[in-house]
């Protein structure tokens, strides 16, 4: 029933890349979500449980309502301790890149992947994988990057030996990355992994709450005001669009991954087929962009065309350069460019 991503090819290069590893270093891409940290802690847990001295490096903080992941503590921030992060690099002789595939996705970490020359293996769920590696597993119709890592581990015959914190790191992983299995989730395959994982203990009502359900009364308070002070809803396309510039997020005691979530919750209007989420960063100037959409509107599409990003049909993002009222025009822009799409794919 699951996939089985090593060929016999790649099972015998799997086996000799880390048979002649000595210190692996796992790295997911900078800001990380619940998939790129549930793949990288899964694979580091695995990795633990054959011997090997194994780091995970993130490219900046992942957020705070991820922090009761197993071995999260342990996890480099790369933005906050550089050295550290550096001094993991200097050391490895294999480097396991999942949930991304491009190296924009590093952000200042990028310039590492040329100056490091060991051998190479990316796992991940993205389209069009842009790295070159020693090892690709990639698979666009995976529900996430941690779904895959299942499947490998299992293909490995690590099931019967995977811990309960492996398999809580996995369905976290997945969970995330299909909004509460709401998209990228209809596949049966999906809620085998999910019957398999509860045999190992996870609770997963628990799991759900420890993400979903541990927010701050100013995360709430923010929330009710983006839904009732800034966003526009666009009847004509069926979309709606909110801006948080650093104004509101100081106001709001603003702390990373605040905004998880948010762009989702505008689509539970009647007839929505899109929504958008611009945010200032707080450390450079740009705008993070969230794309979230139902049915087959493909915001992946929306987002390489107007906002230099990515990512899958239903869940994309991006990055624009620019002022607050110059990215509220890209967007009507892009409306105006899939208004075709926007009105004729009406719930």
């Amino acid at each position: 029933m699951l996939k089985e991503y090593l060929s016999a090819k790649k099972l015998s290069l799997w086996h000799q890349m880390l048979n002649k590893a000595r210190k692996i270093v796992i790295v997911g891409h900078a800001s990380p979500d619940g998939d790129s940290m549930g793949a990288a802690l899964a694979m580091f847990l695995y990795l633990k449980h054959l011997g090997k001295q194994t780091v995970v490096v993130m490219p900046n903080a992942f957020p705070e309502f991820l922090n009761w992941m197993p071995e999260s503590k342990r996890v480099i921030n790369g933005q906050f301790n550089p050295g550290t992060a550096r001094g993991m690099f200097d050391n490895a002789d294999l480097l396991i890149c999942v949930d991304f595939s491009g190296r924009e996705r590093l952000e200042e970490m990028n310039t590492w992947l040329d100056e490091y020359t060991f051998p190479r293996i990316i796992i991940d769920h993205h389209l069009n994988p842009e790295l070159s590696a020693d090892l690709l597993i990639s698979d666009p119709d995976a529900s996430s990057t941690s779904e895959i890592v299942y499947c490998l581990l299992e293909q490995l015959g690590y099931y019967n030996d995977m811990s309960r914190e492996c398999a809580m790191c996995i369905y976290c992983g997945m969970m995330t990355d299909t909004g509460g299995f709401t998209y990228s989730s209809s596949r049966p395959e999906i809620y085998y992994i999910i019957s398999q994982l509860l045999t190992k203990g996870i609770d997963k009502d628990k799991i759900y709450r420890k993400v979903y359900h541990n927010y701050s009364v100013d995360r709430l308070r923010l929330m009710g005001y983006i839904l009732n002070e800034k966003m526009v809803y666009h009847e004509e396309y069926h979309t709606s669009c909110f801006a948080i510039t650093r104004e509101d997020m100081e106001r709001f005691h603003f702390k990373k991954g605040d905004a998880e979530g948010l762009v989702n919750i505008p689509l539970e209007i009647k007839g929505a087929k899109l929504s958008i989420s611009l945010r200032e960063d707080t450390e450079k100037d740009l705008i993070r962009v969230s794309l979230r959409s139902v049915d087959d509107f493909p915001c992946n599409k929306m987002a390489a065309q107007f906002f230099n990003g990515g990512g899958h049909l239903n869940a994309s993002g991006g990055t624009l350069y620019c002022n607050m009222e110059e990215a509220l025009a890209t967007v009507n822009e892009a409306m105006a460019a899939f208004g075709k799409l926007l009105k004729d794919n009406q719930n």
